[in-house]
């Protein structure tokens, strides 16, 4: 019988965060602070939302690019947030949340061959979604001592006769890095110069402490030489309704909705319209939640230097991303020994690229009683470490 499995999947490297919520599944009281999901309930009004539409029977299909009253609000929403305007009839693309943007934005525009650049360490898809949809991967691996902002100098030093796409995610996952707009400004100059497209995850746009967050599709010239992705499951607490959108050029996100349409159908209906409440009166809810978010981070960066580890201060998203290479241990091997021996899931810094050694990723979306009771334990599990 023949093999009759995919090489190009078969390759393919499982997601590193999983591994350690299959160990840790199997360990009685361990405390997770791996899962980069939001502790709030979705709020009731949002989810009330949902549960009327169920309840007027609204369980039929929407239209591909999804409703029409929701990307008129997500249009609404970039203009009010970022200061770009869409039109919501012919470049916007509701999808099952922003994972599937990613997905078929590089289905739409990749060649065999293209060279897609990613910066790292990053989100755990977007290398498997490059080789799916036949590129290469080219990384641009950041630097603590930069913050892990992307350069100029940095994205030059990367770019050959094959370069299509640079994917961004700023604010980031996992590093809690962000770009402010002179770095925004310095590398679109690069981007224009060598006729890039650039794929802009901003599905951490809310959760930015003390700097706005800025899109590079705001800057002169961007805004047609970028789709932009975002979604409801960090800012809205929404993870579940697996609900995202895509923006960019109406050429391209026509051809995207081309993909969706095969592969998708639709959005689900009943979370497109919860979407919609939760744009028209969820920033009363944003704002709850990102102070808790800050409160936490504050903690966590307090927690850090009282213990001495290394943490540059992340400005974005719901991680920390400390520096544990003065232990001499992979990050690996630092993860599951803290599990084995404090009974704490905390990701290798490598499950986001291999630029990502020698750090942990730590999500801070957990209440302060949780975190305070895991940090107490990564102490001790730091202190025993120092002594030996």
């Amino acid at each position: 019988m023949r093999d009759f499995l995919s090489k190009k999947v078969v390759s393919l490297k499982p997601s590193g965060i999983r591994k350690f919520f299959d160990i840790a599944s199997e360990i009685e009281g361990a405390i997770s602070l791996g899962v980069g999901e939001p502790d709030f309930d979705t709020p009731w009004h949002i989810r009330e939302e949902g549960i009327y539409s169920l309840e007027r029977g609204r369980t039929y299909y929407t239209s591909n690019s999804g409703l029409k009253e929701l990307r008129i609000e997500i249009t609404k929403y970039t203009e009010r947030k970022i200061n770009v305007k869409y039109d919501p009839l012919s470049q916007v693309l509701v999808t099952v949340g922003g994972s599937e943007g990613i997905d078929v934005a590089l289905r739409a525009m990749v060649e065999e061959g293209d060279e897609v650049i990613i910066t790292t360490p990053c989100y755990v898809s977007y290398e498997p979604c490059v080789i799916l949809a036949g590129g290469k991967v080219k990384t641009i691996p950041l630097k603590n001592e930069n913050e892990f902002r992307l350069t100029a100098k940095e994205l030059e030093a990367a770019i050959t006769p094959k370069s299509k796409i640079l994917i961004m995610n700023f604010p980031n996952n996992p590093t809690g890095a962000i770009m402010e707009r002179k770095d925004l400004e310095e590398i679109s100059k690069v981007i224009i110069k060598h006729d890039l497209m650039v794929i802009s995850d901003e599905i951490y746009s809310e959760l930015t402490y003390k700097n706005e967050h800025v899109s590079i599709a705001s800057l002169p010239g961007m805004q047609e030489r970028t789709i932009l992705i975002n979604g409801f499951s960090k800012a809205f607490s929404m993870t579940g309704w697996r609900l995202g959108y895509a923006m960019g050029p109406k050429e391209i996100i026509k051809e995207m909705t081309k993909i969706h349409q095969f592969c998708i159908m639709c959005a689900p209906t009943t979370s497109q319209y919860a979407a919609v409440e939760a744009l028209k009166n969820g920033d009363e809810d944003v704002k709850m939640m990102k102070e808790a978010y800050d409160e936490r981070r504050r903690y966590l960066i307090h927690r850090f230097k009282e213990m001495g580890l290394p943490l540059f201060t992340p400005l974005g998203a719901f991680y920390v991303f400390p520096d544990i290479r003065k232990f001499n241990m992979t990050s690996e091997e630092f993860c599951l020994k803290l599990l084995e021996n404090e009974k704490v899931v905390v990701v290798p810094g490598n499950a986001f690229g291999e630029s990502g050694e020698g750090f942990i990723r730590i999500s801070y979306a957990y209440s302060i009683d949780d975190l305070k009771v895991a940090l107490d334990r990564l102490e001790k599990f730091i202190k025993k470490l120092e002594s030996h």
